[in-house]
């Protein structure tokens, strides 16, 4: 714990899995107050995708800054709203044109089934076990990857059904078992909990994040998407964590090529700038009566001249393609640790969202999974724990790592690895 009589009076509230003090970042690399480099595969929660303090984004928002810090939404226009808007079109799904901005991912959470309830006239919201939506209240209601997140604030939100995700590792099912068996367990749902006339919407994430970074198998996205369309129901995909090149395409539901009815997306947006944001099309946002939602600071110009300098910052560098060949690198030499290190249960993930799940005789193993990330950030390696036992190891490096970064973090996990292990 560095020596800071500040620290006494932060909030206790925040769980840590480190006590760095940071002083600068630049690229993969932060560096503490002392100058000691840590290569940083957390990205602050997949929000530094463009790597820390990227010089195009910066220059964006240097600019932006001094023209024009905060024009509110409800009173004026601004240029750097309507660019990033002009630079989102073409990458989000076909047909999703109208957008709304808040500054969290809980916000946007709660604006995308605020929506879908105004659009549809219905009451009820779907999510499925393992989901990470947010903190605040609505959010929260939605959220059930971990107890940690909703006890002592009961009674939440009601109206919210939960179904089984097709998490084939967990449940010990093929992948086309696991599928059959959550669109299965979801019909049953439509026929005995909550029926398809007071069902606004199903909320996916398309690839589970804290609980557990799960890639659904192939066919249960569409099975959710011919569900939604023959009852009427909206499909809501928060890309939240998923999004803006962490998985090797600008959002994830491109691997499977489904369309949602609203986009949920924040994190990666804005390479750390507080922004967040829906979408959904025309239609769909003009069923929702003017001043029935809104924010003060949602599309900050600051922000959106950040997001929009993020998005060509992807293009430009090509960081979609880095993230899918660093990926593989990646999912490559950790199934080779796997080999070595029989702990490792399962290694999986798109572009640049990977998992290691650790599991001893059948059973979650959050012990050795926390000790490997300890043992890591002792040798300047920074990982995150989540899924539901926090036996999971999600790595979370900025699309512009190095091939020579990932072999190190590699290198330096192995050594993590022996020593939690000892």
């Amino acid at each position: 714990m560095p020596a800071d009589s500040a620290l006494d009076h932060v909030s206790r509230v925040w769980a840590r899995s480190a006590s760095i003090l940071v002083d600068r970042g630049e690229g993969a690399w932060l560096y503490d107050m002392d100058g000691r480099r840590y290569l940083d595969f957390t990205c602050g929660i997949g929000v530094t995708n463009t790597g820390h303090c990227h010089p195009t984004v910066v220059a964006a928002a240097q600019a932006q800054v001094a023209r024009l810090i905060h024009g509110q939404a409800n009173i004026v226009y601004h240029r750097p709203m309507l660019d990033l808007i002009e630079a989102l079109l073409p990458i989000v799904p076909a047909g999703l044109d109208t957008f709304f901005f808040s500054n969290s991912g809980a916000e946007a959470v709660e604006g995308s089934f605020k929506l879908a309830r105004q659009a549809t006239g219905r009451p009820n919201l779907i999510v499925f076990q393992g989901s990470f939506h947010g903190r605040t209240v609505g959010a929260m209601s939605l959220t059930t990857s971990k107890t940690t997140y909703r006890a002592g604030y009961q009674p939440l939100m009601a109206g919210v059904f939960v179904a089984p995700f097709p998490y084939a590792y967990q449940l010990g099912l093929s992948p086309a078992a696991a599928v059959e068996f959550a669109l299965r367990q979801l019909e049953l749902i439509l026929h005995s909990q909550t029926a398809p006339s007071e069902t606004a919407a199903i909320l996916v994430e398309p690839i589970l994040g804290e609980g557990g970074y799960v890639v659904p198998p192939d066919g249960f996205l569409q099975g959710l998407r011919q569900i939604c369309d023959r009852e009427g129901i909206l499909l809501i995909l928060d890309e939240v964590q998923s999004g803006f090149g962490r998985t090797g395409r600008f959002f994830a539901a491109e691997h499977w090529g489904v369309v949602p009815d609203i986009l949920v997306m924040a994190k990666g947006m804005a390479s750390g700038f507080p922004l967040s944001g829906i979408v959904a099309r025309r239609e769909t946002m003009a069923r929702w009566p003017a001043g029935a939602h809104g924010g003060t600071y949602g599309g900050n110009a600051v922000a959106c001249a950040a997001a929009t300098a993020t998005i060509e910052v992807i293009q430009s560098e090509g960081l979609l393609a880095n993230a899918q060949a660093r990926g593989e690198q990646l999912r490559d030499g950790l199934s080779e640790l796997q080999g070595r290190f029989p702990a490792i249960g399962d290694v999986r993930g798109l572009g640049l969202m990977v998992a290691t799940e650790f599991t001893r005789q059948g059973r979650p193993d959050a012990a050795l999974a926390q000790a490997a990330t300890r043992a890591a950030l002792a040798r300047g390696l920074l990982l995150l724990t989540c899924g539901t036992w926090g036996n999971v190891v999600r790595w979370i490096p900025p699309l512009i790592v190095s091939a020579a970064q990932i072999d190190s973090a590699l290198h330096t996990f192995a050594d993590a690895l022996a020593s939690a292990s000892a």
